[in-house]
């Protein structure tokens, strides 16, 4: 069993914490699942960019799983410790969920250069089999690194079970490991170049799609109205990662511990709520649909 401290400096909060966490979950759930919902029922929002974004929010259902229910049973609970399994599925389901999102966001990326830069042959581009190839891509590339970074962290041998976190991800059991071996420097090396490239190819689309667009009035309406949400949900996702990777390398136990919490919680708080909000507010066409069904059954007069 593995001890977590993350809680242990916010005993006077943990009902004010439990009622945000709780309050917070079930927004993520109605936001994201009215997205997702809209998108399945309505068969004009069948393109290649809302199926993208359908799976960015059913990402962020998968992520959050791996994370809320446990949090507020800890907040309930004076004991807050994880099994060794638990530990390691936990570590696997918050990794491939922020991973699964970089891939789910080059995608979109590219599906905005093809119909920004190359618009005459976007159709055949982005046909139904491509689309269905690239997803599964998106979805299973994500799994099988984090698999292989989980099964790499299962065989070190630890010298210690207290993570000084709310939650556990897979450096911090590193962390515990009584000593380092080539794989457990090798494989976070190269999962973390790796989607260093997912995050240039993103940058290079963007700074192509901004100098077409400068040249034609239509392509500029174009990026504001389907880029701008994109480009948005990008930055955020960059800044909660760069904040979770800059927060293991300095001692969490240094740390003021509602600071702590509150810089733990930001990649599966900010980007999960954010997402739906942002598209359905913004893109005209979720927005529309959304008011229709929402009409329809009678939720808005």
């Amino acid at each position: 069993m593995f001890t977590l401290s993350g809680l242990s400096g916010t005993k006077n909060y943990r009902v004010i914490l439990f009622a945000l966490t709780l309050l917070c979950y079930c927004v993520i759930w109605l936001v994201n699942l009215t997205i997702i919902v809209t998108v399945i029922v309505d068969k004009k929002l069948h393109e290649p960019m809302y199926i993208f974004i359908c799976n960015l929010c059913i990402n962020g259902l998968y992520g959050t799983a791996g994370f809320y229910p446990k949090f507020l049973l800890d907040l309930l609970s004076t004991a807050h410790v994880i099994s060794y399994a638990g530990c390691l599925l936990q570590g696997f389901v918050l990794h491939s969920a922020v991973c699964a999102d970089f891939s789910l966001l080059v995608l979109m990326a590219y599906d905005r250069y093809v119909a920004i830069c190359r618009p005459l042959v976007y159709h055949s581009v982005m046909t139904k089999q491509r689309v269905c190839v690239l997803l599964f891509s998106a979805w299973l590339t994500p799994f099988f690194l984090m698999l292989i970074s989980t099964v790499t962290t299962s065989t070190s041998r630890l010298c210690g079970s207290h993570i000084p976190k709310i939650f556990c991800v897979n450096w911090l059991m590193g962390k515990l490991a009584c000593s380092s071996s080539v794989a457990n420097i090798a494989v976070p090396a190269f999962n973390y170049t790796f989607y260093f490239g997912h995050c240039t190819f993103v940058c290079w689309s963007y700074i192509y799609m901004v100098r077409t667009c400068l040249k034609s009035k239509e392509n500029r309406s174009k990026f504001m109205q389907t880029c701008v949400p994109h480009l948005f949900s990008f930055v955020i996702h960059s800044i909660t990662g760069f904040c979770d990777i800059a927060l293991s390398r300095y001692n969490i136990e240094e740390i003021h511990p509602f600071v702590a919490v509150i810089l733990s919680l930001e990649f599966v708080v900010i980007p999960p709520v954010l997402n739906p909000l942002v598209y359905g507010l913004k893109l005209p066409e979720i927005k529309k649909h959304i008011l229709k069904m929402f009409t329809r059954h009678g939720l808005i007069i």
